[in-house]
């Protein structure tokens, strides 16, 4: 192996740091781009949980405050017997300037403290297999990121994400659009130019770009006009895990449900399962005023057993059991008309088949609006879906057969590619900041 300086000097970095998954990958010039892996329930992956679990332990008769990020983050929170604090999504916060921090234990902490946790620990498990100083990278950022109305919050959310990474120890970070950088790995596969649409559906926003790619475009020179336009919209994976939650699970946990106070019937405060259908808010609602409230719902519940199964999922923490329990039912929907929904911890018991047609009637408000998007997309770059050689469709939720049908309408089945459709991105990335590498050296070449 290599010195970390001479590696670090004949290859790149770019890391996709998603909302439910991030990925760093290297770019060297002769081993093509590999991919970081790390252990998980005794194999490896590729994909790196962007979640922090923390968790009070007894040392020396004192507690203190251990911390895990990724997989091991999830095995240790799945191991404990008195769950700690589970924190996720924690990308889909950062153009809230409302949120600035939070109290863990009986500590502040900025969101920028808890996202350089993450990636910290990635940097240096990367550094590790790779064997190389990580202090730069190419960091992958949405088009708009959740939550973002204008520039201004656009600029806010990455000014905050660059000085996450600024804290976990990075020298250097230039930022690209994760589907442009999407569009860099596809075209490393072409030997011909062609324009193309990238469709990247990540855990919080759904990203586009119409591109022109091939070997003899340049467009890595900078060439006005070879990224025709981005366009973004803050709906993707998550929202659609929201509406199975809605409709599967906050019904048997008392949504909708009665109370009866002072004489009246009142409904059960419909807040609390808006924060339930975003499973990484779950935690938000340990606080004890909020458990306080619902213990009183609870003793003026029309239906007490359902109140009682919330407030047991609250306390014991188990939004991350939730999640995988819609994201499998959620991914066999892409492969079966009908799949069978089940969640089950000993005390609370869930169980639903559920029809593919009755989930795309469930999503069907936010895949008009990633159509909309498209199409804008599309009306503002004045190209016409027969100008679009091909469409490229990354991340998770470019599976669901519903979302693959707004692309085929526009442009046919026959013009839809996909592929690495989890790493796509981080290892454009990494293409990228191997050709602004060369670029720079080529450009120290001239002036010497």
């Amino acid at each position: 192996m290599n010195s970390p300086r001479s590696q670090t000097s004949k290859g790149a970095i770019g890391i996709d740091f998603g909302t439910t998954n991030s990925s760093i990958a290297f770019a060297g010039c002769s081993n093509g781009v590999q991919l970081a892996k790390f252990p998980y329930l005794e194999g490896l992956t590729d994909a790196y949980r962007s979640l922090l679990y923390l968790q009070q332990v007894k040392e020396g008769g004192v507690n203190a405050l251990k911390s895990w990020t990724g997989p091991e983050g999830i095995e240790h929170y799945l191991s404990a017997d008195v769950k700690g604090r589970l924190i996720q999504s924690l990308k889909s916060f950062l153009s809230s300037r409302n949120l600035r921090s939070t109290e863990v234990f009986g500590r502040r902490y900025t969101l920028e403290d808890l996202i350089a946790r993450i990636l910290r620990d990635l940097r240096e498990k990367a550094e590790h297999q790779f064997g190389i100083k990580i202090r730069s990278a190419v960091v992958g950022r949405p088009v708009h990121f959740v939550g973002a109305e204008t520039q201004e919050d656009d600029g806010y959310a990455e000014g905050r994400l660059r000085s996450a990474f600024e804290l976990a120890g990075y020298e250097s970070v230039e930022f690209e659009m994760e589907p442009v950088a999407a569009a860099y790995y596809y075209e490393s596969t072409l030997n011909h130019d062609e324009l193309i649409l990238i469709g990247d559906f990540g855990g919080g926003t759904s990203d586009f770009s119409l591109v022109h790619v091939g070997p003899t475009i340049g467009r890595r020179s900078g060439v006005p006009g070879d990224i025709v336009g981005n366009a973004g919209v803050g709906i993707a994976g998550d929202s659609f895990d929201a509406k199975i939650v809605r409709h599967l699970v906050s019904p048997a946990l008392g949504a909708g449900s009665q109370l009866r106070s002072l004489g009246k019937l009142l409904t059960v405060p419909a807040w609390v399962y808006i924060k339930l259908e975003r499973w990484h808010h779950l935690s938000l609602l340990r606080a004890k005023d909020v458990l306080d409230m619902l213990r009183g719902v609870h003793a003026q519940s029309l239906e007490p057993e359902k109140i009682g199964a919330l407030i047991h999922f609250i306390k014991e923490d188990l939004g991350f059991h939730l999640h995988r329990a819609v994201q499998k039912v959620k991914c066999d929907l892409s492969n079966d008309s009908v799949a069978a929904f089940q969640f089950s911890d000993g005390f609370v018991d869930l169980r639903a088949a559920v029809e593919r047609r009755s989930f795309e009637e469930w999503i069907s408000e936010e895949l008009g609006q990633i159509a909309q998007c498209v199409d804008s997309l599309l009306s503002s770059s004045g190209v016409r879906p027969l100008d679009v050689d091909m469409v490229f469709l990354t991340g998770g939720s470019s599976f669901v057969p519903a979302v693959r049908r707004i692309f085929e309408a526009r442009f046919g089945k026959k013009r839809i590619r996909g592929g690495n459709e989890f790493t796509s991105v981080a290892r454009g990335l990494a293409l990228t900041a191997m050709d602004s590498r060369r670029s720079a050296s080529q450009r120290l070449s001239v002036r010497d």
